[in-house]
């Protein structure tokens, strides 16, 4: 069914209630005011009830006119977006962009970049996939991301370093190593393997790729780094988390670092890569952007 109301029709009525008479709108529209009293009445011609009456000198919304507003405002926001869609598609700007984030990666500062993105291309759709060791080399092998934030840079491939993450050995305050700790001081690495690790699974279809630190005989493989940190809260193991992904909960106290007698505290590298480094789209490189300055650093708020 084809719209008896045209958008210009429905832009004048939205016009005269929101200048709050017909001589305003006319002015907001930039057209004569009995061009947008013309209007008025086409689209007052097409409905089965009134939109409008006049007090006064003031153009005021009947009880029907107030939810037909409502969805005059969306449709007329609806049609601003596909006409500024098509200039972004006309111009080359990506509609959708893929990012692999590898779970070392703190997503709140990666969320940070984007929203402040979003603000200047709020039409380009952003797809996000959560991996895991080779399952990140493998979005970025298998071309499945246009940007790959990881942890390592596969041969044949360039990144820029946005920072390090360091990882250490946590347990949940009813934990028995917290116990332990208290009573004897740090703890061996024996000491710790006797108890249940808590590691994240390989995202990659081969898993090939170990996670670290695996010498404990009792282990639970979770497929989320929140799981994996929700586990250990709960006092079902200790595991080896990115410091930077659990300061809140360390400073609460739900988390607490297991201190050893032999420092095993491991640092490793963050990078971004594009995954078409010279033929990138001006969105990709856009959001490339943000995260290189915004990715690690102090951030006062995340909207523009």
């Amino acid at each position: 069914m084809i719209p008896k109301i045209s958008l210009e029709q429905w832009a004048a009525f939205k016009a005269v209630v929101d200048e709050g008479s017909f001589a305003k709108a006319a002015e907001a529209l930039n057209k004569s005011q009995s061009a947008v009293s013309y209007a008025i009445a086409k689209l007052e011609e097409q409905l089965p009830t009134p939109v409008l009456t006049q007090q006064g000198r003031k153009a005021v919304l009947t009880e029907a006119g107030k939810q037909l507003y409502r969805h005059a405002t969306d449709l007329l926001a609806q049609a601003a977006t596909i006409e500024n869609t098509a200039k972004y598609l006309a111009s080359g700007w990506e509609s959708e962009v893929t990012i692999a984030v590898d779970a070392l990666f703190s997503m709140g500062a990666v969320f940070c970049a984007l929203q402040h993105f979003s603000v200047s291309s709020p039409q380009t759709r952003l797809r996000i996939l959560e991996t895991t060791l080779s399952g990140t080399e493998e979005a970025l092998l298998g071309r499945k991301a246009d940007l790959v934030l990881t942890g390592t840079i596969p041969p044949g491939f360039s990144g820029t370093r946005l920072g390090e993450v360091s990882m250490i050995p946590v347990v949940g305050q009813q934990h028995p190593l917290v116990q332990l700790m208290q009573q004897s001081g740090p703890v061996t690495e024996q000491e710790l393997g006797r108890h249940r690790q808590i590691v994240l699974r390989d995202t990659g279809t081969k898993r090939e790729q170990s996670s670290g630190w695996l010498r404990a005989e009792q282990r639970w493989t979770v497929t989320h780094a929140a799981t994996s940190i929700e586990a250990v809260k709960n006092g079902l193991g200790f595991a080896f988390l990115p410091k930077e992904k659990i300061l809140q909960e360390l400073e609460a106290g739900s988390l607490i670092e297991v201190a050893l007698a032999e420092k095993m505290e491991r640092f490793i590298s963050l990078y971004l890569i594009k995954t078409e480094r010279q033929n990138a789209g001006p969105a990709t490189q856009a959001i490339a952007q943000q995260l290189i300055e915004r990715y690690g650093k102090p951030q006062p708020k995340c909207v523009t």
